[in-house]
């Protein structure tokens, strides 16, 4: 039987949670399909950084636009595959019958003032026909699967709940004093922007550095998203504006070394499909804070503060709570650390490989 996986998230050279989530379930596939024909699909520029087993191929696409929707869609014509599995959100117009698709999140949906009107009208388009056209869909919490039923109409029995995985087998190198200048600082990983609640985040900096005359700094870590300019202008406007500070993309090399050292890792956001950073902080050792709605109370489980993201003074509660509270931070330590055991890449992709041999 002939497989056909999309590849071409996977190997972008700047990876966030749905390419890191690609690379890692098509990393961990390996072996686990060993007895069909395997068919990677990547952009023409694309490489991959590990070795494919013999019954692996590449296969590269090399249209520069519409890659999805004309690119793999023409190969799905010429080279048919018996199943194809789409690791990040939006299948071919041409597939086959056997298609299976992992769906991240509606985020769009639920935050739409968060996106671009033409951001939103495609993946409302392509995403909501994938699901329609799939014969599986795996959502990657329970809260995903809830909206696509709610929001998009999709029977239970055609969706398949599979978390995602962690590295909690991070090495830190020994190049950490890039980091070191800023602690003790709270730290946020994830795009800049609107959606994440950066602005709320802010606020409750600025109401903890005045109140507490706390030393600390707010390291705000990712590339930049829908209302950057405003959160920037909020963190010029702020008394405390050398002590907020924009990284930039952080490389996945370098990510492991600036969340162990944070003091706390703060991720209110307004919505999360399934809040992979939450488990990597954990992974790590560091208290998380988090909100109490969307996956995040079901990523976590009891293991970290949870807080209301439209209320910036209740994340500044949270906050000051676990600085002046030691043993309870030792205590989010802990139980993030029995949190992460729940979830692997290895345990993902294997009943990822089950669903794709049971079509």
């Amino acid at each position: 039987m002939k497989i056909g996986i999309d590849g071409s998230r996977a190997f972008l050279k700047q990876r966030t949670g749905i390419e890191e989530y690609s690379y890692q379930i098509i990393k961990n596939l390996r072996g686990k399909l060993f007895q069909h024909q395997i068919i990677l699909y990547l952009r023409k520029n694309q490489k991959i950084d590990f070795s494919l087993p013999k019954n692996w191929q590449i296969k590269k696409i090399k249209f520069p636009i519409f890659w999805t929707q004309i690119g793999l869609s023409l190969i799905m014509i010429f080279q048919k595959v018996e199943i194809l599995f789409v690791p990040a959100h939006t299948l071919p117009f041409i597939h086959p019958k056997k298609s299976i698709v992992v769906i991240h999140g509606l985020e769009y949906e639920i935050i739409p003032e968060a996106y671009r009107l033409w951001e939103r009208l495609y993946m409302r388009l392509s995403i909501k026909k994938s699901c329609q056209w799939a014969k599986k869909i795996i959502a990657v919490s329970q809260n995903t699967k809830k909206d696509l039923i709610k929001l998009y109409n999709i029977p239970e029995s055609k969706i398949e709940v599979i978390y995602e995985g962690v590295n909690n087998n991070f090495s830190l190198s020994n190049n950490q004093n890039n980091f070191q200048k800023w602690k003790p600082f709270f730290l946020f990983i994830g795009r800049i922007e609107k959606r994440k609640n950066i602005q709320g985040l802010i606020r409750a900096f600025n109401y903890l550095k005045k109140q507490y005359k706390l030393s600390h700094r707010l390291v705000l870590a990712g590339g930049s998203g829908v209302g950057y300019e405003e959160i920037k202008s909020q963190i010029e406007e702020s008394s405390y504006q050398k002590d907020i500070i924009l990284t930039g993309f952080i490389a996945e090399k370098e990510k492991a070394n600036l969340i162990s050292q944070a003091e706390i890792f703060l991720f209110p956001t307004f919505y999360e499909g399934f809040g992979l950073p939450i488990l990597e902080a954990q992974s790590l050792k560091v208290p998380v804070v988090t909100s109490n709605i969307s996956s995040m109370p079901e990523i976590s489980q009891a293991s970290a503060l949870l807080v209301d993201p439209y209320k910036p003074m209740t994340i500044a509660q949270a906050i000051h709570f676990l600085l002046i509270n030691p043993n309870k931070k030792e205590e989010l330590i802990r139980k993030g650390l029995e949190n992460v055991k729940r979830f692997s890449w290895g345990k993902s992709s294997l009943v990822i490989a089950k669903l794709i041999m049971k079509q």
